[in-house]
């Protein structure tokens, strides 16, 4: 299990002027979500910040609904009839006008404008509830009766409307809509002067990068700060989150290296085992084409290929083949000294013992021991020759590249060689059967790499690149 460690950044000396940037970027923005949300939350705010309702209001081309405007209005004149002890005659009129607009508000639906058809079936299961009838007209009718208030004390209903049913009045409204069909809304004012500055600093930004960087015209560092186009642009405003990010963490108000290295992470887990596959795959296919239809042998052995790129000026084949045969008679012989001499022990041994000749040389009294002691005397020489003859040879070749003639004898013999040896494997046989050869063993690499990449635990690789960049850093 993997474990995440807060990742430290460099630090820099950050301009003034960049966190000022950053921290105005980051206050538009923070205007940008409160106009996006402010309808879904304006009953919250038109409970707990009245004023912000009233400031705010006319910026999103939101006014009071005339109808339910003119219910709460009529509902206030009751309301003073009655303390002011009207006659009883203005106040059953007022008490019938109420009535009128409680079916109205029923019928038409003035909530619907707002999207708050929702407040109106709480009004009504409110009233029916209150009423104790299953009809939300009759129970308006009902509860503005004359009657009804006299019975259950005015002032206690009066108090019980204001508290439960008339908020969910108020908070109805209209919000119009402008020429092009769309909700009236006026944040473009608000949001203008940002969007001038934004701009200006644009343009500033990368003109300069433009003088700093020769290479690059003023069109590229555009294309440099990309990001920044967000910020002027008046439609799609949540993608400014964009920018706002970069900035703030580039003037290191925030640090999000832990969160791009998770990123990170998480991107190269998924993506790394798939592209390393594809990637091996297409390699080996590439070599065993080559192999397959001669391209690779024509490469390797044809000296008058012009589209082969030599990098050093140096036949790597014959380099490779001086390298083999110097490891060879240095190296590998002297250690197998002992084998030779045990396979040829065999063999003599072997023709010895079905030798008649031999035989009857052994029954001569006295020279039995002699016969054996030629025949280990022959073991040794015959070991000897062929540890001894290359190594006596190489010794040759080696003295002999001290002189000038001798170092051409020498390249000359390394050529030959080099070219028999070409000459010899390019025969058909030879060449179908070592390209048959290269070609499988190139498959059976591709099939066993490819099912090690994908048994391999791609995060416990990752984790152990992100442990090195750490010591890296560390150091």
């Amino acid at each position: 299990m993997t474990t995440t460690k807060y990742i430290r950044r460099k630090t820099r000396k950050v301009p003034i002027f960049e966190r000022i940037m950053a921290f105005l970027a980051l206050l538009n923005f923070t205007l940008v979500l409160f106009n996006i949300t402010y309808v879904s939350f304006r009953d919250f705010y038109f409970d707990h910040i009245p004023m912000i309702v009233k400031v705010y209001d006319p910026i999103k081309g939101i006014e009071a609904n005339r109808d339910t405007d003119k219910y709460l209005n009529s509902f206030e004149e009751l309301k003073t009839k009655i303390y002011e002890n009207y006659d009883s005659v203005v106040v059953k009129k007022q008490l019938e006008e109420l009535e009128e607009l409680s079916v109205d508000m029923i019928n038409q639906n003035p909530f619907e404008v707002a999207n708050k058809s929702g407040s109106l079936e709480k009004i009504k299961n409110r009233m029916r509830d209150k009423m104790k009838q299953d009809s939300a007209k009759e129970s308006f009718r009902t509860f503005w009766s004359e009657e009804h208030l006299t019975k259950n004390n005015w002032s206690e209903e009066l108090d019980w409307f204001e508290a439960e049913i008339k908020p969910l009045i108020a908070k109805n409204y209209y919000r119009g809509i402008d020429e092009s069909g769309r909700l009236t809304d006026y944040f473009g004012i608000i949001d203008l002067p940002f969007i001038i500055i934004f701009g200006l600093e644009f343009l500033g930004r990368t003109f300069l990068i433009s003088r700093r960087y020769p290479s690059v015209n003023w069109l590229e560092a555009m294309l440099w700060r990309w990001y920044d186009i967000f910020l002027l642009l008046p439609f799609i405003q949540f993608l400014r989150i964009i920018p706002i990010t970069i900035r703030l963490n580039d003037a290191q108000i925030i640090n999000l290296e832990t969160i791009r290295a998770q990123a990170s992470r998480g991107f190269l887990a998924a993506i790394a085992q798939e592209l390393t596959e594809v990637v091996i795959t297409q390699v080996i296919n590439q070599v065993q084409r080559d192999v397959t239809n001669g391209e690779l042998a024509k490469r390797i052995f044809s000296s008058q290929d012009r589209t082969y790129i030599d990098l050093n000026n140096t036949n790597e084949i014959e380099a490779i083949a001086t390298k083999l045969v110097q490891i060879t008679v240095c190296e590998v012989i002297p250690e197998i000294q002992s084998d030779i001499e045990a396979l040829i022990r065999y063999n003599v041994e072997k023709v010895v013992a079905e030798s008649p000749t031999f035989h009857r040389f052994q029954q001569i009294p006295g020279v039995e021991n002699v016969a054996n002691q030629l025949s280990e005397r022959l073991v040794k020489e015959l070991s000897n020759l062929a540890t001894e003859v290359p190594q006596n040879a190489y010794e040759t070749v080696k003295a002999a590249m001290a002189d000038p003639e001798g170092t051409k004898l020498s390249e000359q013999l390394v050529q030959n060689f080099s070219k028999a040896l070409g000459r010899e494997l390019q025969q058909e046989h030879t060449l179908e059967e070592l390209q048959s050869l290269v070609s499988a063993f190139l498959e059976e690499v591709k099939i066993n790499y490819v099912m090690g990449m994908s048994e391999e635990d791609v995060e416990k690789i990752l984790e152990e690149t992100r442990q090195l960049q750490l010591k890296a850093n560390k150091s």
